[in-house]
């Protein structure tokens, strides 16, 4: 329904009361690197963003390498990928999960089985559908990773620099592009390309690690202070 006539002139778009000329010009996000790296909390945030992506970089383009290079055939990772992604449908109910845990803990446990799960996938490689399977059940822990995992981030940002430091944040996915094939090709210069699982599983549990310092009220409901 189109507004009644007048309403714009009303509101006095351009330099009135509701829209107002902006007083200073737009920050650089480059401008907070400094307090990014001056606060650990960030830091570790953007560290479980970048091992997150990692692990789904690993698992859609790896997988169905090892698929077809253990005589799986081709169709086999794409299935694989396809399972993976109807299980971002139970988002919702891991959210209803994460509210109960705290963000600690649900980030811990994330981190802690897939990490395992990749690195047994990866040392089990000679059984290939074991293999298949276990990075398949990790995937559902990089699901809930995809629903957790950002907000020890994003609690720890102040309100005034959300917008700058959401930038800075979303640095993560141009540093696992190159960091995921980067490392991959440091794998395979001198182990198999299951090893890479091994890897994969590496950082995922140093995630898992510094996930441990976290707060562990990060993420509960406190009580108001007026409640009884």
């Amino acid at each position: 329904m189109p507004p009644p006539p007048g309403s714009f002139w009303v509101l006095r778009l351009g330099n009135g009361k509701q829209i107002t000329r902006a007083k200073r010009a737009a920050v650089n996000p480059l401008g907070y690197l400094g307090r990014f790296f001056s606060q650990p909390r960030l830091i570790a945030g953007w560290m479980f963003a970048v091992m997150r992506s990692c692990g789904w970089w690993v698992y859609v383009v790896y997988l169905p390498i090892f698929c077809i290079e253990a005589g799986l055939g081709d169709k086999v990772g794409g299935i694989a990928l396809s399972i993976t992604n109807a299980l971002l449908f139970a988002a919702p109910a891991l959210n209803r999960l994460v509210r109960r845990l705290s963000v600690r803990r649900s980030v811990r446990v994330a981190f802690g089985i897939c990490g395992t799960l990749f690195c047994l996938a990866g040392l089990l490689a000679f059984l290939p559908w074991v293999t298949v399977a276990l990075v398949m059940v990790a995937s559902m822990f990089l699901v809930m990773l995809d629903v957790v995992g950002g907000l020890p981030f994003l609690m720890s940002v102040k309100p005034s620099e959300r917008t700058e430091m959401s930038a800075v944040y979303s640095s993560f996915r141009d540093v696992s592009g190159i960091l995921t094939p980067g490392a991959a090709w440091l794998v395979l210069w001198v182990a198999p390309l299951p090893a890479i699982f091994v890897a994969a599983g590496a950082g995922l549990l140093a995630a898992w690690t510094v996930a441990g310092r976290l707060h562990p009220r990060l993420g509960t409901l406190r009580p108001s202070r007026g409640g009884e």
